[in-house]
This record gives C-alpha cells, sequence and structure tokens, in this order.
C-alpha cells in the first residue's frame, strides 16, 4: 500500500495536515460512487417504552444497527451520505438523510454519516445517534462541520423529540467559532460516565488555535436537558494544565475513544522535538471542573516505559478504542484498558508495517503497557510486511465489564487493510481479533475477504478500515472493493479463524436499498 494520501476529508491545499493518515473516502480509493439510494419510510414496530438495551432506537430491547454510507447520493445530491437503521428482530429498514432528519438539507460533499456515536442522551431508555457530517458548510464558512442528534423513540429513530443540532459558535457549542475546514464532527464518542451523567465528545481536528494552523480541538458535552460545555486543546488550563502543547498540523481530536471513567483524545499529527507525525493521545477524567473534564496524562512512545520510539510518520493514535477493566482482586470497574494503533510504525526494514500498544488506566490516569501487538509477535497470525498498516483500525469489547477481566471476555480487533490476498492480490486486506489480556497470540484468529468474510478476495477492498465493537459482537464492514463484496457483517466475539458471520448487512437484501456508495464505512 502506497504511503501517498489524499487528505480523508477537506480541500487539496489542506492535505499536508492528513498526511500518514490512509484516507477514509473513497475519492482517495479512485472508486466510482454513482449510486443514489431509494428513500424508506421506517416501518419500526411501536414498543410501549424503552427498555434501555444497548443500541436500541425504538425501545423494545432488541439491538439495532446505525450503517453509515457517507459518499452516497442522498435526495438527488451527490455524496451528501446517508445512513440505514435497521431495527432489530426484522422489524424495518430506515433510512435516514439529513433532509429526512429535519436537520438542514442534503448538499453536495457534506458526507453525512462519517462518523456515528449511540448513546441515552436524554436517559428515556431509548437509544439516540450522534451523526456527524465534517464536511458541511456553514454560511460560507466550506468544511467548517456539525453534527446532529437524532433522539431514539418507542415509535422508532426520529420519531419523537425534534433533532437537535451542533454548530460550533451556536449554544451549547459556544467554546469554538466555526472556520473554513474545522472538521468539527471528524470524530465522535459518547456513552454514560461512571455517575450516570451522558456525555458527548466531538472532535474537530481542523480547529486553528491561535496561530497553529490544524492544532485541533474537542467539545465535551454533558447532561441531558441543560448541557454542560467544555473546550478541549492542549493549551486547555481551565480543569488544570492539559500536558501538552498546542503545535500545528497536531490534529488533537481526530481519534477519540470513551469508557466510563476515562476520555482518550488522539493527535496523529503531534510532532515530537523534530519528528513529525509521531502522535501522541491525552487522557482526561470525567470529573468535571468549571465544565471541562479533567486532564489526567499524555502517552506517546518516548514516555518512560513505554515500548518503542517515536519516529517520523509513526502515526501514533491514529486510532484508538477503550474498554472497562477490572482487575484481579478489585471489587469495582474504575479502571480502562486503552488501545492504541501506530499503523505509520516501521519494524526493521517494514515500512509502515504498523503496530498496536495496550495500556492499562488506573482511575487517577496513571498508564501501564501491558503489550505491544504486530505481526511479528510469537503465535500472532501473518508476517509483517512494508505497507500493511497494522492497526489502522482498531475496536474492542469488554462482554463482561462486571466480572474480572479475562482474554475470553476482553477482545480487540485490529484492521490491517495493506495486507496483500493471496497470489498478490494488493490491499485485500484483513482484520484480527485478539485478547487483551494475556499474550496476544494465545488464541488470535483472523477474517478476510473469501477467508470468513463471505465474499471473492479482491485487490483494494482494504480489510479492516471498518470495524466496529460492541457486546454484541465485532462488526466488520467491506465499503470499498467490488460492489457485490460490499456489505457488513457481525461475528461473535468467539469467532474462529475464517469462521462465518452470524449476521450480514447487504444492501439489495432484508429491506436494504440496493443502490450504495461506501455502504458500511461506519457502524454502529
Amino acid at each position: 500500500m502506497s504511503r501517498t494520501t489524499t487528505a480523508p476529508i477537506g480541500a487539496a491545499r489542506r492535505r499536508r495536515a492528513a498526511r500518514g493518515m490512509l484516507a477514509l473516502t473513497a475519492t482517495a480509493l479512485a472508486l466510482a460512487l454513482t449510486a443514489a439510494p431509494t428513500p424508506l419510510v421506517g416501518t419500526a414496530a411501536a414498543a410501549t417504552g424503552c427498555a434501555g438495551a444497548e443500541s436500541d432506537f425504538n425501545g423494545d430491547g432488541i439491538r439495532d444497527t446505525a450503517i453509515a454510507d457517507p459518499e452516497a447520493t442522498a435526495d438527488g445530491v451527490s455524496k451528501a451520505g446517508l445512513v440505514h437503521i435497521v431495527y432489530g428482530g426484522g422489524k424495518g429498514v430506515l433510512e435516514l438523510t439529513q433532509q429526512s432528519a429535519k436537520s438542514g438539507g442534503s448538499e453536495a460533499g457534506d458526507l453525512f454519516g462519517y462518523s456515528m456515536a449511540v448513546y441515552d442522551a436524554d436517559l428515556d431508555g431509548c437509544s439516540d445517534l450522534a451523526i456527524g457530517s465534517p464536511n458541511e458548510d456553514v454560511g460560507t464558512l466550506v468544511d467548517a462541520g456539525r453534527v446532529v442528534l437524532v433522539y431514539g423513540a418507542p415509535t422508532g429513530l426520529g420519531s419523537g423529540k425534534a433533532t437537535v443540532q451542533y454548530v460550533q459558535g451556536t449554544a451549547p457549542v459556544t467554546g469554538l467559532s466555526p472556520e473554513a475546514y474545522d472538521w468539527f464532527g471528524y470524530s465522535l464518542a459518547a456513552g454514560k460516565a461512571s455517575t450516570g451523567v451522558p456525555f458527548l465528545v466531538i472532535g474537530s481536528p481542523g480547529e486553528d488555535v491561535g496561530t497553529a494552523v490544524d492544532a485541533g480541538a474537542a467539545i465535551y458535552l454533558s447532561g441531558t436537558t441543560t448541557l454542560t460545555s467544555g473546550l478541549l486543546h492542549q493549551d486547555a488550563t481551565t480543569a488544570g494544565a492539559v500536558p501538552d502543547a498546542v503545535e500545528p498540523y497536531d490534529r488533537f481530536g481526530a481519534t477519540l475513544a470513551a469508557t466510563p471513567t476515562h476520555l482518550a483524545i488522539g493527535s496523529p499529527g503531534e510532532a515530537q522535538g523534530l519528528i513529525a507525525d509521531a502522535g501522541s493521545v491525552t487522557i482526561f477524567s470525567h470529573t468535571l471542573v468549571s465544565g471541562m473534564p479533567k486532564p489526567l496524562s499524555v502517552i506517546n512512545q518516548d514516555s518512560p516505559n513505554v515500548f518503542g520510539a517515536c519516529e517520523t510518520g509513526d502515526g501514533f493514535a491514529t486510532s484508538l478504542a477503550a474498554v472497562p477493566h477490572r482487575a484481579a482482586g478489585a471489587t469495582s470497574t474504575t479502571e480502562s484498558l486503552l488501545v492504541v494503533g501506530s499503523p505509520g510504525e516501521d519494524l526493521s526494514t517494514n515500512v509502515d508495517a504498523g503496530a498496536v500498544q495496550v495500556f492499562r488506566l488506573d482511575a487517577a490516569g496513571a498508564f501501564t503497557e501491558t503489550a505491544w501487538i504486530d505481526q511479528n509477535v510469537a503465535n500472532v497470525q501473518s508476517a509483517a510486511e512494508a505497507g500493511d498498516h497494522f492497526g489502522q483500525r482498531v475496536a474492542a469489547a469488554n462482554t463482561a465489564a462486571n466480572d474480572v477481566s479475562t482474554p475470553t471476555a476482553t477482545r480487540v480487533a485490529v484492521g490491517v487493510p495493506g495486507e496483500e490476498g493471496p497470489n498478490g492480490l494488493a490491499d485485500r486486506g484483513q482484520v484480527q481479533i485478539l485478547p487483551l489480556i494475556g499474550p496476544p497470540g494465545d488464541s488470535d484468529e483472523l477474517l478476510a475477504p473469501g477467508y470468513g468474510l463471505p465474499t471473492t478476495a479482491a485487490p483494494r477492498q482494504y480489510g479492516g478500515m471498518s470495524i466496529a465493537g460492541s457486546s454484541a459482537g465485532l462488526y466488520v464492514g467491506l465499503p470499498y472493493g467490488p460492489a457485490a463484496g460490499r456489505a457488513v457483517h457481525l461475528f461473535p466475539w468467539n469467532v474462529t479463524t475464517a469462521g462465518a458471520p452470524s449476521q450480514t448487512f447487504k444492501p439489495g437484501e432484508g429491506g436494504i436499498p440496493a443502490d450504495a456508495a461506501t455502504f458500511g464505512t461506519v457502524v454502529r
């Protein structure tokens, strides 16, 4: 896989801000995107109340699935983007565009659905969906970005409370003013803090801080009806000094991960001295000081007792995932396991082979590295090769968060989109599933197109570019490659190598419209 990339979003003149990152947009992968989905009316069967289940938009106690196609033609507009909602239990499909969500009209290149997060924003027991459109123009400000929150209800997503829009400079997002190419909504993280208070974090990696171009920032929204808003960047001091400094092209906020006790914000463009794009991740707690999360620590590959060393183009924190962790002997779950991907990590002479590091975070923010994972580690499948980009995406889950963490319950999936397939199929890609507890090679499993993923292997499928973890299992999307293979597959976390999915979501099947562009780019 070539190291040359284009910006994930935004104008050509800003491409230097995305160096070292694989582009998510299919334009950068030279794909033709001409499909126009047919709008559907949501057909979710009404529930009598909201059951409080995970990712349950209509409150019937059955998990629902949100699948984004951010480069789809929507409402007749090219690359406006849309989100498919597949209700669990066979209760229908909803196609959500900016127009149908009553959040304004669809515009060319908005990329509605580029990011998504699911949480119960109003604590009514129905899940709500936050959707990012980082290329949304705000007035004349190109690609300033916007996020909308669509509320769940017993009669289906978006059928109850009015959709809320989050735009910089408009309450409650008052800490930032919109500017061209801020990419507000590029990343999202959401959940419920250990105090029971819901939160939503919005990344804006193109935000200029002072004279530092694309230094990056994030907004932290906490509460239900009256939201507390806090602005986070690397020079912030309101809640205590963030242990870092603003610099051009840090892209703070490009990646986010959260648990009930911790928030991690990635800066994959962070320079360490003269070492460009080395990367770092900043850790916060959900304890609010003057409305802002309290900063705890910063991690990079030159931090004490951290494996490896900062190198140009490592892109440490290009991907992040986090899960709750309970150590042996503990009586409560106050810690987290943080997974950090460095897809640009060079292994010996293998440029951009990639690596993943795992850190244990305690309640005070102290960190201990518990694992370094790459394809040369003992018993880990495959072998490290140049351009593999191991760790370009990571996803994790702890399916027994209230128990002592075990290798069976605490798992991580690693995307390897540059992995070659049989007979030299360039960038076929694959996904590797490993334990977060104990030696990673002890139960390493592998999925790839034609090898568990039920489609024929082909060049440039970039398997592993779309993965998501939940208690329901591991979602693997294939938004690229031959149109016939584009789908989302759900696997149990205990899947074995080349094992079959438990469920497949595919355009043209199960009520999902047949037309698709980058179906499955993001899944929640």
